[in-house]
């Protein structure tokens, strides 16, 4: 398989565990939290806001209580120093 994955390996059970995990995560707390009866507009801007929040947002605990974007925008500072190193 081509391409990189953004967490392991491609191609095997801890993505799709991965996939999963959000999934059930935004169920919870997207869909059934603000329950039935809205429009597909509803719907998709309560999807941007929450994953604008599970990215940007939310305090990750295994990456040191920051966000994983800020996360990530770290470690790939870090790589373009050791590379230019």
């Amino acid at each position: 398989m081509a391409g990189n994955g953004s967490v392991g390996s491609l191609g095997d059970s801890y993505d799709n565990a991965l996939a999963e995990s959000v999934h059930a995560l935004y169920k919870a707390e997207v869909i059934r939290h603000q329950g039935p009866g809205r429009s597909l507009e509803q719907v998709e801007l309560a999807t941007a806001r929450w994953v604008d929040w599970y990215n940007n947002r939310r305090l990750h605990g295994s990456l040191g209580d920051i966000p994983p974007a800020e996360f990530e925008t770290l470690h790939r500072e870090g790589i373009e120093t050791s590379d230019a190193a």
